[in-house]
């Protein structure tokens, strides 16, 4: 009975150690937080406005972006979050 206690134990261990393997692989593959967010309107070509990633109202269609991405929206008249002004973090004056 405690061989087989013993044996389950060891299994179980087992198994935590490479759900725990597993866990930092797919962290360290894991890619970087965005920084920077559009919002898309209901037509997909359309840009709402810019966020920065900390917003709390993006709305629904907000898909992350790079940097650049943000400033070149920002710099072609894509209106920056009343919220969490986007364009003063980037240093942009629109």
């Amino acid at each position: 009975m405690q061989e087989r206690d013993l044996a389950r134990t060891r299994r179980w261990i087992a198994d935590e150690e490479r759900r725990e393997a597993e866990r930092r692989v797919g962290a360290a593959r894991r890619p970087p937080a965005p920084e920077w967010l559009i919002e898309r309107g209901l037509d997909r070509n359309n840009i709402v406005s810019v966020h920065t990633v900390e917003c709390w109202d993006p709305g629904k269609r907000a898909r992350p972006v790079t940097r650049a991405q943000a400033i070149e929206a920002l710099r072609h008249q894509v209106p920056a979050c009343s919220k969490c002004r986007p364009d003063t973090v980037l240093g942009i004056e629109v």
